[in-house]
């Protein structure tokens, strides 16, 4: 695979780190306005604002950090399947863009469109959903960090 070179690398790598910052940013904006819902804010207001956000920020970051994530592996020396820590990372991303799109940001858009009718329940799972994601996306910054575990196999290069 053509590899790329030092300033293109690194140009990708803050592509990356700027969209996955942005899908944390957006993490703790939905779990501003769970908990502000959660303790009694206005859910006419809330709600709505919670599936702007997930529709037009968090979803479309989600896909951006995994496309860039797949691009920056397949690109520079890391491998897509080389290493332990390049393989977790892309399973956690894919799984997680995969909740944010498929189940996620459908029931922000109907907690936007129930607004004061929305169970609680409902209310709970913006909560949960981006204090899991965010955690998660933590993981994913100490495994690029520490590189814990080594090659999954030997290949030729580098």
């Amino acid at each position: 695979m053509t590899r790329l070179p030092p300033r293109a690398r690194k140009a990708l790598l803050t592509l990356h780190l700027v969209t996955a910052l942005g899908w944390l940013g957006a993490d703790l904006v939905l779990l501003t306005l769970g908990v502000a819902g959660l303790r009694g804010a206005d859910p006419a207001a809330v709600y709505p604002a919670a599936a702007l956000v997930g529709t037009w920020l968090f979803a479309p970051l989600s896909v951006a950090v995994w496309l860039v994530g797949v691009a920056s592996s397949l690109l520079t020396p890391w491998g897509l399947l080389r290493y332990r820590w390049v393989l977790v990372k892309l399973l956690l991303t894919t799984v997680m863009t995969g909740l944010v799109l498929f189940l996620l940001t459908p029931k922000l858009r109907l907690l936007g469109e129930l607004a004061g009718a929305a169970s609680a329940h409902d209310r709970v799972d913006l909560v949960v959903a981006p204090s899991v994601s965010s955690a998660l996306l933590v993981v994913a910054t100490v495994l690029s960090t520490y590189k814990p575990w080594g090659r999954l196999r030997r290949s030729g290069g580098r």
